[in-house]
């Protein structure tokens, strides 16, 4: 086990080595400058004043360096430590990252929680009941479930209560411990609109996996046996119908907390999509930088826990 995680670990270096090259080479081919717009349009001028102070502050920001060593540079620091200070507030991105990451993990935790139980039982109910109304009913929600955008579900979570129930939906962010049901109530709808793709996409695979557990040898026997139906649903069916799912649950997680980027900017959160948002808009290369090495590094942590999740429920997975 302790091989298998190291083995892992040392193959998430060049993982990760070619996400911060991919993500350095894409910022620099946004067209914009950043010390341009940190000065204002005026700075490009004709003004010896103005072209010096563009230049000082590209030659302060190392904008002036060739790409190379300035990619060089900022991995040499990163390795060590120190992602950089944000070009626009002059602080820390680790620490203006960790101000706004627990908005963005709360939202993922609650749509993935959502997702989970409503696409778990969904599909194990549309397995059971296979070919039944609640089956066909399963399947065609999962596939508004998939072709319905985030964003839209989410505008309409927003606009239709409104309309309908006069009921405006809390704009802002409060802390959960400042006032628990107020946090809640202003992260369900963008809970849901993230999490609704996903519970279609569980529902689907569970119902799949389901089909083809109960059809396995030692189901029939268990039932031969006089077992009740939900002994043998839960208990020999449904933790081997997990294993596919869990792989989706673990992909699904890092790609929920990198896809809050359009749900916190609808519903007005301030976590870490809203200030990679911002931070892309401003030209803020060190903080939108650090947010995607540090989501990428969170990713492939967390597809080492699904692997080993693996070996929970089937002994017979041998790590090697």
């Amino acid at each position: 086990m302790q091989t298998y995680i190291a083995k892992r670990l040392l193959l998430a270096i060049p993982t990760l080595f070619g996400v911060s090259m991919i993500v350095f080479l894409i910022l620099r081919a946004i067209p914009g400058d950043a010390a341009l717009i940190a000065l204002g349009a005026g700075a490009s001028g004709e003004g010896g004043s103005n072209l010096a102070a563009l230049q000082e502050l590209r030659h302060q920001w190392g904008l002036d360096q060739p790409l190379p060593v300035q990619y060089v540079v900022w991995v040499g620091r990163a390795v060590r430590g120190d992602l950089g200070d944000s070009l626009v507030s002059k602080r820390p991105v680790l620490e203006q990252f960790l101000n706004r990451f627990p908005v963005t993990i709360e939202l993922t935790i609650i749509a993935l929680s959502i997702a989970m139980v409503v696409g778990l039982i969904t599909g194990v109910l549309a397995a059971v009941k296979q070919d039944s109304g609640i089956d066909y009913v399963a399947r065609l929600v999962s596939i508004v479930g998939y072709s319905v955008p985030s964003f839209w579900l989410g505008t309409m979570l927003i606009v239709l209560p409104a309309i309908w129930w006069k009921y405006p939906y809390p704009l802002g962010f409060v802390p959960f411990m400042q006032n628990p049901s107020r946090n809640l109530e202003q992260f369900i709808f963008p809970a849901v609109a993230l999490g609704f793709a996903l519970s279609a996409s569980i529902m689907r695979f569970t119902r799949a996996q389901m089909l083809e557990v109960l059809g396995q040898d030692y189901v029939r026997t268990a039932r031969a046996k006089g077992l009740a139906d939900q002994l043998v649903i839960m208990r020999h069916s449904l933790k081997n119908a997990l294993i596919p799912v869990v792989t989706v649950l673990g992909q699904e997680f890092t790609l929920l907390i990198g896809g809050t980027v359009v749900i916190e900017a609808v519903f007005g959160l301030p976590g870490v999509g809203t200030l990679t948002l911002q931070s892309i808009s401003q030209r803020d290369y060190p903080q939108v930088q650090a947010n995607i090495l540090i989501l990428a590094s969170l990713f492939v942590l967390v597809n080492l826990v699904v692997d080993l999740i693996y070996g929970w429920l089937d002994p017979r997975i041998a790590y090697s």
